[in-house]
């Protein structure tokens, strides 16, 4: 920015004019105003929150960004984008009568400031917390309009005891599937006691198990539970990640470090039990279709059947969603994670056994333990990617295949997943490619079961692939109790699995791709579970008058592993190494009295915190309950077009659509169902705002270099002498591409930026960032200062005389267009509309008409508050225009006088008619016809054909 720039500028003749010094000192001493004045402050309708009871009767709007992490290097102009866009919105809609909740907190805990921790050893709240003072005055400084009384932090103790509170209701709730709902836990241990329920793997009576054994049970029904099992271990990051955290490359999102699987114990929440509710409730959403896809996807409901293969005595579980393949299964697949390999695995290879079964190994243990090895070290992507060589190994034990009785050998290989079904597959390799390379590679046999209709003929030796078909007959699938040649696909899954039923080896089901929430982190900034241990290791919940349980003061904040190549390490929690808060003696109020315990030393995950701040925003103070029920109805209870109630407009990026987005729905819907809210639904509307973007500039090694500094010459780019590549992406700081809003703000308002911001395109579509397109925008308030104030004395020029019938007309499609683009949040073509009238007053010289000029300074309030705080000053009146009524339009004047008809004569233009708008057909086609030039171009000719779409066409074919 030079000192050129006009935003700068301040000339001795105009001592009023708008500069960005005037700016900066409007700006802060409205923003001052408003928080003296509580401008902002949405009441609810009790509790310390209650205001003024005709704002609470208004139609309510609660509006929400998504929660911010305050990070260290600030915020760049890109940041504010969904930030200044809700703003606007809740500006315009509490000039339309509503009363509107809007206001921010922060998303404190998580990695970024603990890995900072590490590595300067200062306590993550430390740098946390000045993080979000730095954060505060850059949102601050863009005239947010935030109720400042709701904030919070996820680390705020008085916030994270009800995070742990609702820990603990979902870890006392199960899941009736019957009732499709969760209930108490202690429902289901009173149905156990009664007999109503049998206790499912027992044949004793309930009373008579011993503790452990009923806290193994229940573990099997709690929505929160402790499990042994396969997880993402990252030693890069100390910890274990869920699924949605691992990117396609087997990475770990944050940090992108080597992700290996390891069986650990660790917390689950118990999503899936919600996958067809979390499914079904979608359709009633205001939300993208592409973010529900990618829910649905993720969710991946598919239909088939549960078909067992007994093995040894016990079974194989498998889903198919091709039952009616069974006949042409000649081998399984085991996950090489699966608990039963080790179990089916024998000392000796069987007699018979085919070399290339072994991988060349002495015995199965031996090849087992090298395949793990080799599976553990890919990424669930790489696994199931369609690499030219099948690789796998045999356990050295055989099932039965229940339709024929085939003794079929099971394998363990890399594309079988534990994440999806069972994590065992019985393998169909007539039918599908993937088992048919397989089979091909291990010799196995391949029965056609499925008649080809290609001309291959049923002889699989002579077959180059599979054939698949859901058109194809049902062949050589046939025993002596149930028989599906000839039939189709269709009909032949319904009959096989109606047999499979009834023979007890199987039952038609629904699986999901979604697997249960892994749901914990050996670190240390999150929030502790409220969980301990006795001396059996039985978990217990604290009660919740031990909540919050706060993080104690440790030594080293960082994981005892850190080599992220070392797939072997075992993770050790900064927790765990403060024994004074780990072993304590409690009285939990159970009845036994003080007794040992240990904590639990594992953290939440960062997402814990942001899965139900909604519900704080209304009721923050609340040291009693979660939220107030009459106060959680009001804001986000059911409605006209809202059953299952929520915000009324979420605004955020895409990138949650499987994360944050799918974990708030489960909180909600479980918190319903146990009846502390009313609102199923956490986020009714949902906007993803696009991004803005810059230009990365790099030099010949490919490192970034500062934008700012690069010169353009000659249509190159060049940085220090040295020619630069240029590519459009993102912005930040390690990509020395990055502009502040401090920056904007310093050289031109905040006004400016928000306008600049806005005006850039549509709000949902990514667009880049040009420093030097901001000025367009500052001229903008520029002109609209001038049309009112005279920038030589200060004075306003507003005249009270009536406006023109053109500029009338011109206010008016401007009311009125800016008004539905505000709705619609199409904040840039409503700036674009302001502009036009605002340019039309320019070019009209002279005094604008108060009457005019008002309803403009309305219209750029939601856009432009502090210019529009001044200018409504100066225009003589006292209080914020924040909660005027934004302008209506006249009809009358929304209308064109008149539109332009085009007249066509065998398809070319000869006249153009100015007619009213309402102008009927047949009127148009009279006033066509004795036009002047169109009797002219028809010369006496006969018409064959008039075709009138009126007011705007009319087309003559003459004879």
């Amino acid at each position: 920015m030079s000192e050129t720039n006009p935003a700068a500028t301040s000339e001795v003749a105009a001592p009023h004019r708008y500069t960005a010094a005037m700016a900066a000192e409007i700006e802060a001493r409205w923003q001052d105003f408003w928080d003296a004045d509580g401008t902002y402050a949405a009441p609810n309708p009790k509790g310390d929150l209650a205001g003024d009871p005709e704002i609470v009767d208004r139609p309510k709007k609660f509006i929400m960004d998504m929660f911010p992490y305050p990070s260290g290097a600030g915020l760049h102009v890109g940041h504010p984008l969904g930030y200044i866009a809700t703003d606007v919105f809740a500006r315009f809609q509490r000039m339309t009568g509503h009363n509107v909740l809007h206001t921010l907190g922060f998303d404190a805990f998580g990695l970024p400031a603990e890995q900072y921790a590490v590595q300067t050893g200062t306590h993550p709240r430390v740098s946390t917390e000045a993080n979000m003072e730095n954060m505060k005055a850059q949102l601050r400084r863009l005239g947010l309009g935030h109720d400042k009384r709701r904030s919070f932090a996820t680390i705020d103790p008085d916030y994270y005891k009800w995070t742990q509170w609702i820990f603990l209701q979902i870890f006392n709730s199960w899941y009736d599937h019957d009732a499709r709902r969760a209930r108490p836990i202690a429902e289901l241990v009173a149905e156990f006691e009664s007999g109503e329920r049998p206790v499912p793997g027992h044949t004793r009576a309930w009373s008579e198990l011993s503790a452990a054994e009923k806290a193994d049970v229940l573990g099997e029904f709690r929505l929160a539970y402790a499990s042994d099992a396969p997880v993402n271990w990252c030693p890069g990051l100390g910890t274990v990640l869920a699924n949605e955290e691992v990117t396609a490359e087997g990475r770990s999102e944050r940090g992108n470090f080597p992700v290996f699987k390891a069986k650990l114990r660790q917390w689950n929440m118990r999503i899936t039990a919600y996958a067809d509710r979390l499914l079904e409730d979608l359709d009633a959403l205001d939300w993208p279709e592409a973010i529900k896809l990618q829910q649905r996807n993720w969710i991946g409901r598919s239909e088939g059947a549960r078909v067992d293969f007994p093995i040894d005595g016990e079974r194989i579980t498998v889903f198919t969603t091709r039952p009616d393949t069974l006949f042409g299964a000649t081998y399984m697949v085991l996950a090489p994670e699966h608990p039963l390999v080790e179990k089916f695995t024998p000392a000796a290879w069987p007699e018979g056994t085919h070399e290339v079964w072994t991988g060349g190994h002495a015995t199965p243990s031996e090849a087992v333990a090298a395949y793990r090895a080799q599976a553990a070290s890919k990424s669930d992507v790489e696994r199931q990617a369609e690499a030219k060589d099948k690789t796998g190994v045999f356990i050295g034990a055989y099932a039965t295949n229940p339709v024929n009785g085939e003794q079929v050998p099971v394998f363990i290989a890399d594309y079988v997943l534990m994440g999806y079904g069972t994590g065992a597959i019985m393998a169909v390799p007539a039918g599908d490619q993937r088992d048919f390379e397989f089979a091909r590679a291990f010799e196995l046999p391949i029965h056609c079961i499925v008649e080809p209709t290609d001309g291959r003929g049923t002889d699989t030796s002579t077959w180059e692939n599979a054939f698949s078909s859901y058109d194809a007959k049902i062949i050589n699938s046939s025993n002596d109790q149930v028989s599906l040649d000839g039939l189709g696909v269709a009909e032949a899954k319904a009959r096989i699995t109606e047999w499979l039923e009834r023979a007890g080896v199987g039952e038609g089901t629904v699986n999901f791709r979604l697997r249960d929430w892994l749901f914990s982190r050996q670190r240390y900034w999150g929030e502790p579970f409220p969980i301990v241990y006795d001396e059996d290791g039985i978990a217990h919940p604290l009660p919740e008058s031990m909540l919050p349980l706060e993080l104690p003061e440790v030594e080293d904040y960082s994981p005892r592993t850190f080599d992220p190549d070392d797939a072997d390490t075992q993770p050790e929690t900064p927790l765990s190494r403060n024994e004074d808060w780990v072993n304590v003696t409690l009285d939990l109020g159970d009845g036994r009295g003080p007794r040992p315990y240990r904590r639990e030393t594992n953290t939440m995950p960062n997402w814990a915190g942001s899965c139900w701040y909604e519900l704080r925003y209304l009721d923050p103070h609340n040291s009693e309950k979660l939220v107030d029920p009459e106060i959680e109805r009001y804001w986000m209870g059911p409605r006209e077009g809202m059953p299952h109630g929520g915000v009324d407009l979420y605004v955020g990026g895409a990138e949650h659509a499987v994360l944050h987005l799918l974990y708030a729905r489960f909180w909600s819907k479980v918190l319903f169902d146990l009846g502390h809210v009313s609102s199923a639904e956490p986020f009714h509307k949902l906007f993803n705002q696009g991004m803005i973007q810059a230009y990365v500039y790099r030099d010949s090694r490919g490192i970034a270099v500062p934008a700012a500094e690069v010169e353009e010459r000659d249509g190159a780019y060049w940085y220090q002498g040295e020619k630069v590549s240029r590519l459009l992406g993102k912005m930040g700081k390690s990509l020395k591409n990055a502009v502040t809003p401090d920056e904007i703000c310093a050289e031109y308002g905040a006004d400016t930026l928000r306008l600049y911001e806005m005006a850039m395109g549509p709000l949902d579509v990514s667009r880049p960032w040009d420093t030097r397109a901001v000025v367009g925008q500052f001229r903008l308030l520029q002109r609209l200062w001038r049309n009112i104030v005279d920038e030589a004395t200060g004075e306003v020029t507003v005249a009270d005389a009536e406006p023109d019938e053109e500029t009338l007309r011109a206010l008016h499609k401007a009311i009125d267009g800016v008004r539905g683009d505000l709705e619609g949040m199409r904040f840039n073509t409503a700036i674009a509309k302001v502009t036009e009238l605002n340019n039309h007053l320019t070019k009209a010289g002279g005094a604008v008409p108060r009457s005019v000029a008002e309803p403009l300074v309305l219209m750029v309030a939601p856009l432009a508050p502090h210019i529009a705080e001044e200018l409504w000053r100066k225009l003589g009146h006292t209080g914020s225009v924040v909660h005027r009524d934004f302008p209506v339009a006249d009809p009358a004047y929304v209308v064109d006088e008149t539109v332009t008809c085009v007249v066509q004569i065998k398809g070319k233009v000869k006249a153009r008619l100015e007619v009213a708008p309402s102008i009927s057909d047949d009127e148009l086609e009279k006033v066509a016809l004795a036009d002047e030039k169109v009797v002219a171009a028809l010369g006496g000719a006969g018409i064959r054909k008039v075709i009138v779409r009126a007011p705007k066409l009319v087309n003559i074919v003459p004879a």
